[in-house]
């Protein structure tokens, strides 16, 4: 962890990635605040992951807990790579996982399940259960006392809109970036005022985006660090 940063938030798997990392269709990336660290998401194929970990130089015994944002393979499938390698491994789901997958995963690791907005971690928060069909999550982190949220999507399946409305009304609100999949969000006037727009994975309107946002776009790729002091 960089301690000059508040958080940092490095890429561990997209579409894209930078020269030594591999790609593939998935998105995971690591949170690192001052006191934690948590892997949203594991993208579809572990050895890539654990690949593109190692380069990271990421440490999975010092991991607190990984988060999955919806059950789709490109999200979770890393996930019996990694669980062996962490000390006291934990993973937060979806209260809406079926059964059987949450019964797996429970032979593996301690789950908590989601169903409504919370704190999972200081000064880390779920949105909850968002969506009809697909349902996901997604995490709000704070920056710092007063300098605001980052918000961490893995695909926007419940829409882009919903998600940072939600987001909006955590902690003191105030979004300073926004990292994920948006997938195909129509209404991206809604990431107005927001310093650090980084659209991932299954985004479809990636050049809009970077057309509508050109001072706060950023490229994801594999191996990207964002750091927020």
């Amino acid at each position: 962890m960089n301690k000059t940063s508040s958080v940092k938030v490095t890429i561990m798997y997209d579409n894209n990635c930078l020269p030594g990392y591999k790609a593939s269709w998935g998105f995971s990336c690591l949170i690192e605040t001052k006191e934690n660290s948590i892997i949203f998401d594991t993208g579809w194929d572990g050895n890539i992951l654990l690949h593109n970990m190692g380069l990271a130089q990421v440490k999975l015994e010092e991991i607190d807990m990984v988060v999955l944002s919806h059950s789709h393979w490109d999200h979770i499938g890393g996930l019996t790579h990694i669980l062996p390698l962490m000390t006291n491994p934990k993973v937060v789901l979806l209260k809406s996982f079926s059964e059987n997958l949450k019964r797996e995963i429970g032979d593996r690791a301690e789950i908590l399940e989601i169903k409504n907005y919370q704190q999972i971690i200081d000064g880390v928060w779920t949105t909850g259960e968002l969506g009809d069909k697909i349902k996901e999550q997604s995490l709000v982190v704070e920056i710092g006392k007063g300098k605001g949220n980052i918000l961490l999507t893995g695909c926007a399946h419940p829409d882009l809109k919903s998600i940072i409305q939600k987001a909006q009304k955590i902690g003191d609100g105030d979004l300073k970036a926004i990292i994920g999949g948006f997938h195909d969000a129509k209404e991206l006037r809604m990431m107005e005022g927001i310093d650090m727009v980084v659209p991932c994975h299954c985004t479809q309107r990636m050049d809009e985006i970077g057309m509508m946002y050109p001072d706060s776009y950023g490229n994801c790729a594999a191996g990207k660090v964002f750091d927020f002091p």
